[in-house]
């Protein structure tokens, strides 16, 4: 982790201790950072303490950190723990450089960050793939933008949580990116729900399907860690339909800005909405799968067989 670098040299603020943020927090304590931890709930970010980590009660009082991780669910809330009452700017002192980690629109990203830069504080916008088992595999991913001088002091961190960091350029590049990654996760997902159906109405086995599909040249490191939910119907909650929902519609509108047709997302997004509205709104996105299949008329069973994830 860190490539060597003496990871304690910086303190470290994390804003956001939802289940990515806590994993997170987590890699950054177990390869040695002095981290101290706001989370609105306090009693989620609690646990941490065992491994090092220290609560606190306001963003503001990470304001004394050299750089300070937020990983938040929505625009509105980074614009709240940043510039907000109690925010990470509302008392006389600045941290150096904040890495915001969030999925957020690049105008949302855009106000937060003039309001630092005000206060001479640089922004690294650094969203990342993967999900919580992701991260404790050491699989996270991240893509950057923003001032390259403040990714060269994130860039041990950003390593000590995940495996890779791709830099795209100043600015709010990295969120176009994270925006396309995560349409293509909802398309792939209906697709693979689409086929998985097809298959299994053919009389062909989920995981057997899914095995071929994996071990072929279209499969990847996503269908094979979805393979273990899909063959055992298992929607414990690691992206959920809502969040998924908010992530297509920030593709929709950037085709919409910049004049590109998107007719598979388009109709992706109705299948999501259609989740959505059958009350799956708190498992697993993944549910798709069983609303195809209830669209097919057919009824899925758990085959409750063991999976390998890829991720062990």
């Amino acid at each position: 982790m860190g490539k060597g670098q003496d990871l304690a040299a910086k303190t470290i603020g994390w804003i956001g201790a939802g289940r990515m943020g806590y994993a997170m927090a987590q890699r950054l304590l177990a390869a040695g950072c002095d981290v101290s931890i706001y989370n609105r709930t306090r009693s989620k970010a609690e646990p941490l303490t065992k491994q090092g980590g220290k609560v606190v009660d306001t963003p503001r009082h990470l304001a004394d950190r050299d750089i300070v991780f937020t990983m938040v669910s929505g625009p509105d809330d980074l614009y709240s723990v940043i510039c907000g009452e109690n925010g990470l700017l509302s008392g006389k002192t600045t941290p150096r450089l904040v890495v915001d980690c969030s999925s957020v629109s690049e105008e949302g990203s855009l106000r937060v960050r003039h309001k630092l830069q005000e206060r001479g504080c640089d922004l690294l916008s650094a969203p990342v793939s993967g999900n919580a088992k992701v991260i404790k595999s050491g699989k996270l991913t991240v893509v950057a933008s923003g001032p390259e001088a403040a990714l060269d002091t994130a860039r041990p961190y950003l390593e000590a949580i995940g495996k890779s960091v791709t830099y795209v350029g100043e600015g709010e590049l990295a969120r176009m990116v994270k925006i396309c990654h995560n349409v293509l996760l909802g398309v792939v997902t209906q697709s693979l729900a689409e086929i998985t159906v097809l298959a299994e109405r053919g009389g062909v086995q989920r995981s057997a399907l899914l095995s071929f599909i994996n071990d072929s040249v279209m499969g990847s490191m996503f269908t094979r860690y979805k393979s273990p939910a899909f063959v055992n119907l298992d929607w414990t909650p690691t992206f959920t339909a809502p969040l998924l929902r908010k992530d297509l519609d920030l593709g929709l509108s950037a085709g919409k800005r910049l004049g590109v047709p998107m007719p598979v997302a388009e109709t992706t997004r109705r299948m999501v909405q259609e989740a959505i509205d059958a009350g799956h709104t708190e498992c697993d996105f993944g549910i798709l799968l069983e609303m195809e299949a209830g669209a097919s008329n057919f009824k899925l069973v758990p085959e409750n067989i063991k999976v390998d994830d890829g991720l062990s």
